[in-house]
């Protein structure tokens, strides 16, 4: 990129800041951490199956097992001879005429091919006899050895979300520890004057600093939670002194506010002075057009985003997240797509993001029905949404049906 855009520049599309801000961000560090502190993590290494899994024929139900030739044979009734316990070395089978319990998970004895569940038999005197007919078919309610994998077997790449699932696949390989991405500490900054903390006395003409507490929810529901917040006031000199202390800090800045071309619109002018490098300001899009990034001299993203609440949770949303996963490594999942509801109209020749529910018809198939919002300030509205759509440049006309891609919240 070019050492920045002046304020006269044109707007860029989104297409233009994604490519733009993935060109920036440098890959985040490895490290390599505890198994059970790794949900939600970005692995960063391929995980191979340390055995065959599972690595014995494995019993799937309570009961005996025997051979299945000898009930083929017409042998129906067997001397016990011992019992198979999860997590023992298997037994061997004495004779045809013999069987032996087992029990769900355990080791198939030698010599046994077969196990009949607890329904199927009766047990009496140390003796089974079984109910006819039964299915005394080879390795039936048997899960044999490498069924699931083979030794060596590529079970999680590199880049992979580690959830539930995952987390138990790499136990299965024997990792006490994975490598997997660090995550960026990040500084959520609201800036202006009028803001006032949730929970003190406010006046008339004051508001609520609450996108604030919008951004670090979504953080905190996207895996993230190196989190911490400040609020700045409208103030050249305090913008440099705290901006300046939390570029030393952090890895990645989201501002709320101060980036559009308002007298008291700082932010960028402040971020310059520390020797933030501007990418891009203004993004041809609604809400958001004001949106702006850069990146500090150690390579910090910094994102100062509409001081509007639908605007910043959108551009978060669309712009911030996105890019940061990807740092991360992360394997990006396809993003979704989803029809309208019902046709509506768009005079802009701006990106539209439009706030969205998603509904089911009677067929179970999802539609996004339109929530548009009164203002970009006009949060109420997105209470009850799932997200957004992104619809092309108007002016245009989007008929019922049109496919566009859904970003969830």
């Amino acid at each position: 990129m070019s050492t920045g855009m002046d304020r006269a520049a044109a707007p860029i599309t989104p297409q233009a800041a994604d490519a733009a801000i993935d060109g920036e961000l440098p890959g985040l560090p490895i490290e390599a951490r505890p198994l059970s502190q790794c949900v939600g993590g970005t692995l960063r290494e391929n995980v191979y199956a340390e055995r065959d899994y599972p690595p014995f024929d494995r019993v799937c139900m309570d009961g005996i097992a025997i051979a299945s030739a000898a009930a083929r044979s017409g042998i129906h009734r067997f001397t016990v001879q011992a019992t198979q316990s999860a997590g023992a070395p298997p037994l061997t089978l004495a004779n045809p005429e013999s069987a032996i319990e087992v029990m769900t998970g355990a080791s198939l004895p030698l010599g046994t091919d077969c196990v009949i569940p607890l329904e199927q038999y009766r047990l009496a005197d140390g003796f089974v006899s079984l109910d006819t007919p039964v299915n005394d078919t080879p390795f039936r309610n048997v899960q044999r050895r490498g069924e699931d994998a083979l030794q060596g077997t590529l079970m999680l790449e590199a880049g992979t979300l580690l959830g539930a699932p995952e987390i138990a696949v790499a136990a299965s390989a024997g990792l006490a520890r994975v490598r997997v991405s660090s995550q960026p500490a990040f500084k959520v900054i609201s800036t202006g004057n009028e803001l006032v903390e949730p929970g003190e006395a406010i006046a008339g003409h004051q508001i609520r600093r609450s996108n604030t507490y919008a951004v670090i929810a979504a953080l905190r529901a996207h895996g993230f939670d190196r989190v911490s917040d400040d609020h700045l006031l409208d103030d050249e000199g305090m913008l440099a002194d705290r901006l300046s202390q939390h570029l030393a800090t952090h890895e990645a800045l989201i501002l709320s506010g101060g980036v559009s071309t308002g007298r008291f619109d700082l932010v960028p002018k402040v971020l310059k002075s520390l020797g933030v490098r501007e990418i891009f300001h203004r993004v041809a899009q609604r809400p958001g057009k004001p949106m702006w990034f850069g990146v500090g001299p150690r390579g910090q993203a910094v994102f100062g985003l509409p001081g509007n609440p639908v605007s910043t949770l959108i551009c978060l949303i669309r712009f911030v997240i996105p890019a940061i996963v990807a740092a991360m490594g992360t394997r990006r999942p396809a993003v979704e797509r989803i029809g309208l509801a019902k046709s509506l109209t768009f005079d802009l020749p701006l990106a539209y993001f439009l706030p969205v529910a998603v509904e089911l018809d009677e067929w179970g198939q999802p539609w996004a029905s339109p929530r548009p919002t009164n203002t970009s300030g006009d949060f109420l509205s997105l209470i009850g949404t799932d997200g957004f759509v992104e619809l092309p440049p108007g002016p245009m006309a989007y008929p019922k049906g049109f496919i566009a891609p859904l970003y969830r919240w």
